[in-house]
This record gives structure tokens, C-alpha cells and sequence, in this order.
């Protein structure tokens, strides 16, 4: 069974083809055109897909979509950061386009998967996994799979309200986790972008003060055995994951045995293309 994975974000997309041993065939990147909405996303994905189809061939579909999933009924809830995605059946879509099984996940469960079958996650559950890029999202992923919860919407970190008085989120509330420290908003509030903003050890100081704030919140509740940080963020390396894990040391509740253990994505820009593997390996099988 040859899958086609599809990574869709609000920065860039990534497509892949990967044969039955989980060897990847071909790969693609490109940068997402924000103003194209789907309609841009979609005929990119044709064009790729179908060249794809017929070089190498597919007959599954996994997906990691940057943006709440309802995973029961496959529909795109929307996305935060691109407009025209509100209840797209982009499940629907792909199954027509390409004539085969089609399953769609938010790209944090997707990317959990991932860094929990091949990556900083293997064997270790339960894994909390978060992306940090243009958006926050999280992935819970226990001993018997992902926890998606009643509605689709666990592992929703990035719309904690970290500073209540904070700026206003791009979702109505004010002092959210995305607002304050994911890319998008780091290169509006300050001008660069964020592999610049880390060359500076006083700024390092104020974000991880800020993102310990909101992992936190996860160790607390979830008691996760590792927490794993993928996107592009993440790529700043020990810069942010030094200094984040003093800072988390401190803000753990003193009488809290929970561990501390933060690791950056093993897979690096893969982690949700080879979860949406996995996911299309769980859903219909092997063979």
C-alpha cells in the first residue's frame, strides 16, 4: 500500500509518497498562498497528486490539516490563519479527485503520531506533542492512540489564556498561547522573523517565560511521559529547549513529582507527513 501524506499548514504545505515499508518515494514543499484560500490549496494538490498517481502510485490518503478537524464526520472545522476553509470536505474532495480512501486529522494529532511511531516519541506514552509555528496546536497520544476527545478539540493548548490581560488572539479572547508565542505573531510584534529573534538571549529569556507557562499547563494536566516540540520554532534547537527546560523547572508546583522531559521532533519538517502515514496505516490497514 503506497500512501500519499499531506502536510497542510498556514506557511507551507508538504506532500510525500511513501511504499509499504514507510521508505518515502517522493517529497514536496511549497509555500502557501494564504489569500488563495482553498481553492489556491486544492488545484496545488491536483496537480502534484496527480503526477504522483501516475509515476509512482497511491491508493491511501493521510492528512495533517493545520486547523480543527471533526474527525467523526471528516469535515474541516476551519482554519485560524487561512479564510475559506469553514466546513470544507477536503475528505470529500481528495476521494473524488483521486479515487481512493481518504482519512483527515488537525495536524497536531497527525504530527503526535508521527513523532510517537518514528520519532523523539517512540515507545513513550503517553507522549503530549506540540507544534510551534505559525500557530500552536497539541496531540495527546496515549497507550491505546490518540485522545481526540468528546468533539475533536483535545490537545487545543494554543488558545489558553497564558495573560489574561494580554494582547487580543485572532480568536476574540486576550493573552492567548498562540498570541503571545508562535511565529506568526513574533514576526508581527517585532519585525523579524524568529530564527533571528533567538540570536537574542534577553528576548530567549522574556519567550520562555511565556511558552513554560503554557507547557505547564500540559505537564499539570496531563502528566505526559515526554513532551515533544516540533515547527519551525523548534529549529532554534537547544537556543530554546536549554532555557525552556530551567524555566519549566521552576514553574512545575513544588510538591509535584511530575517529570520534565521536553525534546524537539526527531523528524524535523516530517513529523506530521509521517504520522499522516501512520493515520492512513491505522484507518485502513496495511495491506
Amino acid at each position: 500500500m503506497n500512501v500519499l501524506a499531506i502536510d497542510i499548514g498556514g506557511t507551507k504545505f508538504s506532500m510525500a509518497v511513501f511504499d509499504p515499508d514507510g521508505r518515502m518515494l517522493c517529497r514536496e514543499t511549497r509555500l502557501t498562498d494564504r489569500s488563495g484560500g482553498p481553492m489556491w490549496m486544492t488545484s496545488q494538490i491536483a496537480s502534484l497528486g496527480q503526477q504522483w498517481q501516475t509515476q509512482s502510485g497511491f491508493d491511501r490518503i493521510g492528512v495533517g490539516f493545520g486547523g480543527p478537524v471533526d474527525f467523526a464526520s471528516q469535515q474541516i472545522v476551519l482554519s485560524t490563519h487561512v479564510e475559506g476553509w469553514r466546513d470544507f470536505d477536503l475528505a470529500g474532495w481528495l476521494k473524488n479527485t483521486f479515487q481512493v480512501p481518504v482519512v483527515v486529522d488537525n495536524d497536531a494529532n497527525v504530527g503526535a503520531l508521527g513523532e510517537g511511531v518514528y520519532g523523539a516519541g517512540k515507545g513513550v506514552r503517553p507522549l503530549f506533542y506540540m507544534t510551534l509555528s505559525t500557530g500552536i496546536g497539541g496531540g495527546i497520544l496515549g497507550e491505546h492512540g490518540l485522545w481526540r476527545g468528546a468533539d475533536s478539540y483535545a490537545g487545543e493548548i494554543g488558545h489558553l489564556s497564558i495573560r489574561p490581560d494580554g494582547p487580543l488572539c485572532l480568536c476574540g479572547a486576550r493573552g492567548c498561547f498562540e498570541r503571545i508565542c508562535c511565529g506568526l505573531w513574533l514576526e508581527r510584534d517585532y519585525g523579524q522573523a524568529a530564527n533571528a529573534l533567538f540570536r537574542d538571549p534577553a528576548f530567549v529569556a522574556r519567550y520562555v517565560a511565556d511558552l513554560a507557562l503554557g507547557l505547564k499547563a500540559a505537564i499539570m494536566l496531563l502528566n505526559p511521559a515526554r513532551v515533544v516540540i516540533g515547527g519551525g520554532i523548534s529549529k532554534a534547537g537547544e537556543a530554546l529547549f536549554q532555557p525552556l527546560r530551567a524555566r519549566l523547572a521552576t514553574e512545575i508546583t513544588a510538591w509535584s513529582r511530575a517529570r520534565v522531559d521536553v525534546a524537539p521532533a526527531a523528524l524535523g519538517d516530517d513529523s506530521v507527513l509521517y504520522g499522516a502515514l501512520e493515520l492512513a496505516r491505522i484507518t485502513f490497514g496495511e495491506t
